[in-house]
């Protein structure tokens, strides 16, 4: 079993477009309208925004949550700036000798977002 696509809440499709498509380096893959879908590709999982869907807490993998941030300047509110949440000593949640770093942010849309990168410590 794989996960197949995860909803998340928009109430503009234009502006979670610019916003999503900013944040994830990708276009948009397919939009309906009505209802009000639209669909980005995250390595083969599928990121709806939905207009009728609730607010769902995802956290995406970048490769570095200070990059991500400072490419976001100004689209996105910081709620939690960077920091180190994990350190992984073995391979239980992670590759093994690598530090988990989070920052979470406000989208477009008002939902949180959580950013996830992983560094060799």
């Amino acid at each position: 079993m794989r996960l197949q696509q995860i909803a998340q809440h928009a109430d503009d499709l234009d502006r979670a477009a610019e916003f999503y498509s900013a944040l994830l380096e990708s276009e948009p893959v397919a939009r309906f309208d009505p209802p009000g879908l639209l669909f980005f590709d995250l390595d083969g999982v599928r990121l709806l925004l939905d207009r009728n869907a609730p607010s769902a807490l995802v956290y995406l993998h970048v490769d570095n949550v200070h990059d991500t941030l400072e490419r976001l300047d100004g689209l996105a509110e910081v709620v939690s700036r960077p920091h180190v949440i994990f350190t992984h000593e073995d391979d239980a949640l992670g590759p093994s000798g690598h530090d988990e770093w989070q920052a979470f942010i406000l989208d477009s849309e008002g939902n949180t977002v959580g950013l996830i990168a992983l560094q060799r410590h």
